[in-house]
């Protein structure tokens, strides 16, 4: 999947029908979403998740698209997974790290298992994707890897530490990877959207804080990003084969604030905390 110079929108479809697509986190969500737009442009969807009903769900609603039951934090279970979509299609032309977890709230009560799980599911599971796929690729001489971060794999927020951790490193190895897999005609994008509206926004948050709090409020978020545009996005970054997404405009705005103004945005982060600890603290008082 080369470079296209063309209208990212119209050579969409056309770079994408026919190939063999592999989602991970495809059950909810982003991946979903991918899944549906892959469909949507011809491609066949293999949508893979931790939960076997919901990538069967998700599957079942896509022409010829098929699930399967997929661990991402075992290397072994990938590994497999990616040799039997080559194994049975002939080929592996895309592959999408999509899944990932999220914890928020005060770094102090997160525990060493909650470290070492969103490690394994935000880190290790994208480098298990890599590893599984990215030889095969070279091998086919070409393929497109794509890697779903965050704005937080840009922009650090506290009280998000595990999370944006874990996604500055994803945005670096996609970084890295893309130099190196340029030569064998495989493509990396990695996609940084602000919040989103997926599930994954009522979860994670640890103490007193509240997910949708440390996700849209007090972030001048008032509605999160529909994740079918998303996902259109995403398509067309990778029929342009562009190295970085980040959506939607306001996303890419608080970005470049980040990089012209880096000191103003850290002044503003402390008072974000700051706001977020009084309303987690009014919130427990209130129960």
């Amino acid at each position: 999947m080369a470079a296209d110079g063309g209208n990212p929108a119209g050579s969409r479809a056309g770079r994408l029908a026919g190939t063999t697509a592999l989602v991970t986190g495809g059950g909810s969500g982003i991946g979903a979403a991918l899944c549906r737009a892959l469909a949507g442009a011809g491609a066949t969807v293999i949508c893979t998740d931790l939960d076997e009903a919901a990538a069967a769900r998700t599957a079942g609603d896509l022409p010829g698209a098929r699930s399967a039951r997929l661990d991402v934090t075992d290397a072994a279970a990938v590994e497999r997974t990616v040799a039997d979509v080559v194994a049975r299609d002939g080929r592996l032309d895309l592959l999408v790290n999509n899944a990932g977890i999220v914890f928020g709230g005060e770094t102090t009560e997160l525990t060493p298992a909650q470290w070492n799980q969103i490690i394994d599911v935000n880190i290790r599971g994208v480098v298990h994707g890599v590893t599984a796929a990215y030889p095969r690729m070279i091998a086919a001489g070409g393929g497109h890897i794509v890697n779903v971060a965050s704005l937080a794999g840009l922009v650090a927020s506290g009280l998000l530490t595990s999370y944006v951790m874990t996604k500055h490193a994803v945005v670096g190895l996609s970084l890295a990877l893309r130099a190196e897999a340029a030569a064998h005609g495989v493509g990396v994008t990695v996609v940084c959207p602000s919040s989103v509206d997926t599930p994954i926004l009522d979860k994670g948050a640890i103490g007193s804080f509240d997910s949708r709090d440390l996700f849209l409020k007090d972030q001048g978020i008032r509605k999160p990003y529909d994740v079918d545009q998303l996902a259109a996005d995403v398509l067309a970054a990778v029929a342009a084969d562009r190295a970085l997404l980040i959506a939607p405009r306001s996303a890419r705005m608080a970005w470049r604030f980040h990089r012209l103004a880096p000191g103003l945005l850290r002044r503003s982060a402390v008072r974000w905390v700051a706001n977020q600890r009084s309303r987690a603290a009014a919130h427990a008082a209130g129960r």
